[in-house]
């Protein structure tokens, strides 16, 4: 479906059922065994084995009680035909209002598996929203964040500034303590060739022969390559969540498969802050520290194609001996500190 701002023009009635049919032969194409007539096809192009699709998502942006009438009809025979695909049902084209209260309620009556939220918002709002996750419902749908960037407006442009990537990486922290409720994510847009622009910011900008990664595309690249498996809890002096207050956001998680504590603190303050992390049940033994950071003295920096590495992760390392993890957080920095358990 196109979104409702670009068409608003709705199928209803029997014209309807030929597009779930096409849903329906989607999955047959994506998932069906070789004797099926979509799987057959899929392996006479060239995929015999199975891509495992595992989500379907109904909608980019409706809105009303036309868009949940027909969600009704499609779930009515997805989860008949094809009862392992998760459906993602939407919120609308933002984080709030009218839309959005409608919808929320009505996605929990159908029982989607996921809800799409979408949020193109100040870096004022992302800072302000990292705690937008923490008192969700955990009995109904879980969340898709599938189209989110931080607009730093500036003089009429919105540049891929290192205050939106900043913004992010702080807003990211509550995505990643909320990993029960939120369960999937997706900056957007992806590409954008500099002479053929549609949209604005980007995560990634390129010519014919040049390529520039943007300060937001580190951030969702250290959130990727640092994910770990299980979140920790990580609490201020106060058993609260580090979301804000002094201007710090944090977030913790435990990777098994490495085995390694991963933490994310974001200093969105200009001045260094001394911050010190007891690591509860951590071995007091010698352990070499990775600290990658992204940082910049002004807000404002941005990567060019001309200068593409003016933002860019840095790494050193440091010993630790105790449970004691003493950080020297510098001023408008996100960093990843991984310690070996």
């Amino acid at each position: 479906m196109a979104c409702q701002f670009v068409s608003n023009q709705r199928a209803q009635g029997e014209p309807l059922d030929e597009f779930i049919q096409d849903c329906v032969d989607l999955v047959e194409f994506a998932n069906g065994d070789t004797t099926t007539y979509w799987g057959k096809i899929r392996a006479e192009m060239g995929h015999p084995a199975p891509f495992k699709m595992k989500y379907l998502g109904i909608g980019n942006e409706q809105w009303g009680r036309g868009y949940v009438e027909n969600l009704s009809r499609f779930l009515t025979v997805m989860r008949n035909k094809c009862p392992d695909i998760q459906i993602v049902g939407g919120s609308g084209p933002g984080p709030n209002g009218e839309k959005f209260d409608y919808l929320w309620p009505e996605m929990k009556r159908l029982k989607v598996d996921l809800v799409d939220e979408h949020y193109y918002q100040s870096p004022e709002w992302f800072f302000s929203n990292a705690r937008r996750y923490d008192t969700y419902d955990r009995k109904g749908p879980k969340v898709f964040a599938g189209e989110y960037a931080s607009h730093d407006r500036v003089n009429g442009n919105k540049p891929n500034s290192f205050l939106a990537a900043l913004s992010e990486a702080a807003f990211m922290t509550g995505l990643e303590r909320n990993a029960d409720i939120v369960h999937l994510t997706a900056y957007a847009p992806l590409f954008a060739h500099v002479n053929a622009v549609q949209w604005n910011p980007d995560l990634i900008w390129f010519d014919n022969l040049r390529v520039m990664k943007t300060p937001s595309y580190y951030v969702q690249q250290l959130y990727s390559l640092y994910k770990g498996t299980h979140v920790l809890s990580l609490l201020d002096a106060d058993k609260q969540p580090i979301a804000g207050s002094d201007s710090l956001y944090a977030s913790a998680v435990v990777d098994r498969e490495r085995n390694n504590v991963i933490i994310k603190v974001v200093n969105a303050n200009q001045d260094e802050r001394l911050v010190d992390i007891q690591l509860k049940g951590l071995s007091g033994d010698a352990k070499r520290i990775v600290n990658v950071q992204l940082l910049s003295a002004a807000l404002s920096t941005v990567n060019t194609l001309e200068q593409p590495e003016n933002i860019k992760p840095q790494s050193d390392t440091f010993s630790l001996s105790g449970t004691s993890l003493a950080l020297n957080l510098k001023g408008q920095s996100f960093q990843v500190i991984t310690v070996p358990l």
